[in-house]
């Protein structure tokens, strides 16, 4: 059985970095939940927004980021041939990396807006 390029690119490459993007949204979540002071209603809280969170990611967020990201993928690589093809693999993951090294720095205040600062 042979697998397309683009479906290898999607599995090995694309939903890992959705999954890493998903995961600081959840720790943005539980970090907005400390306001909250009842344990019992900061733990359903965080359930219920993770839970619907996770949903309105897996069908509405995901399908668009996957159309967004094959346009952006045809993109570059029509403009700049393979090397815009790697370019844009490069950016993706170290606009990851840079989200994830912020929070392990300085915390997951480090990315969130200053409106939503506790």
């Amino acid at each position: 059985m042979t697998i397309s390029k683009t479906k290898v690119v999607h599995h090995y490459y694309l939903l890992p970095c959705c999954l890493l993007l998903l995961n600081l949204v959840n720790s943005v979540v539980s970090y907005k939940a400390g306001v909250i002071a009842d344990p019992f209603l900061r733990t359903s809280a965080v359930m219920l927004l993770v839970l619907g969170g996770s949903s309105v990611t897996a069908f509405v967020v995901t399908p668009a980021l996957a159309a967004a990201v094959r346009w952006l993928h045809q993109s570059s690589r029509r403009n700049a041939g393979q090397l815009g093809e790697v370019a844009f693999f490069l950016v993706l993951g170290a606009a990851v990396f840079w989200l994830y090294y912020r929070v392990s720095l300085h915390g997951i205040v480090a990315i969130v807006p200053p409106m939503w600062r506790n």
